[in-house]
């Protein structure tokens, strides 16, 4: 879920115009090639910058015509319109990463009434009919591998914290149930109630330090997400806890890179959303040929540290700023 910064990728920071035929007409262009509008959780994030990257390449590839489109926070009541005036324009395929496991349902059942086909990337919703195919990490298992590091990282003691964006996020609410089923099996470690930031980087902020305020024996933190880990670094910061507390952050955005390299985040789950991207048009294009699409792919992820971040097998996952 990223899942911050309200910057449209590759254009003004405005939500992407798009460019997509009137609803009705033709799902392909003049030159015959198919429509695929991709709509991102957060238009300008990097997480969605890299996989906006992965499904450009892939529309040069496999030649479709590709718009990508974006609101300026991951927020369900911005991400809503944007996917009805999609609708309307009748692209051959949808990619979405959808903001809210409940709130997003009702427009993407609009688009697959008119017959669009829709591919869900990153985040899914709760209703099983919606998405022919559901392309995303394994977060239940990234919450796992958090919890492991974490563990590690604080000599298996003390109490720690999750903090996530809200909840409804699919993403995060597995992060959030892997992170905690594991936890659970080391017992010198207190698990604290989980909070959530809004996705607000100064809201995290506060998380942490009040925590910090009620639990002198805070030993660490899990934030699930790009915003709420450079939020809960700003927080231990502030309160002189830097490094004392280790964190453990959800993604790998240039900001959370250069946490990592100065000890104010100890260890990074990446995902790879450059893959989601990229298999996301190729299904896409399969289903707008009528072919079969595999309804469940989950992506791998690799877990960085300040040791292992500049080698190879690494920081090609890294997320981009740009294509």
């Amino acid at each position: 879920m990223k899942r911050r910064l309200a910057v449209a990728i590759g254009v003004p920071a405005l939500l992407l115009a798009a460019t997509a035929c009137g609803a009705g007409e033709s799902s392909s262009t003049a030159d015959g090639k198919e429509k695929i509008t991709l709509i991102l959780g957060q238009a300008g994030e990097p997480f969605y910058i890299s996989m906006d990257c992965g499904a450009k390449q892939a529309a040069k590839d496999l030649k479709v015509d590709l718009d990508t489109q974006g609101p300026t926070a991951f927020d369900a009541t911005l991400q809503n319109p944007i996917i009805d005036t999609v609708v309307q324009k009748k692209p051959g395929a949808i990619l979405i990463a959808p903001n809210d496991d409940k709130a997003s349902v009702n427009p993407l059942k609009a688009a697959q009434d008119k017959g669009i086909k829709t591919i869900l990337v990153d985040t899914i919703v709760g209703d099983e009919s919606i998405g022919l195919s559901r392309i995303s990490s394994d977060n239940e298992a990234g919450g796992v591998a958090a919890a492991q590091e974490l563990a590690k990282q604080i000599g298996d003691k003390g109490s720690v914290l999750f903090i996530g964006t809200k909840p409804g996020v699919s993403s995060v609410d597995a992060r959030q149930r892997g992170f905690e089923k594991e936890i659970k099996n080391h017992s010198g470690i207190k698990l604290l109630p989980a909070q959530f930031s809004n996705n607000e980087l100064a809201k995290a902020n506060q998380v942490v330090t009040d925590t910090l305020t009620a639990n002198k024996d805070l030993a660490g933190i899990f934030a699930a997400s790009l915003t709420t880990a450079d939020g809960a670094a700003a927080g231990l910061k502030s309160t002189g806890k830097q490094g004392q507390v280790k964190i453990v952050g959800f993604d790998a955005g240039p900001q959370q890179v250069k946490q990592l390299t100065d000890g104010s985040v100890q260890a990074l789950v990446v995902q790879k959303p450059y893959d989601m991207g990229y298999k996301g048009v190729e299904f896409a294009l399969k289903a707008i040929k009528g072919e079969t699409v595999e309804k469940q792919v989950a992506t791998d992820f690799v877990v960085a540290t300040k040791e292992n971040v500049s080698t190879p097998e690494i920081s090609k996952y890294l997320y981009k700023e740009s294509c």
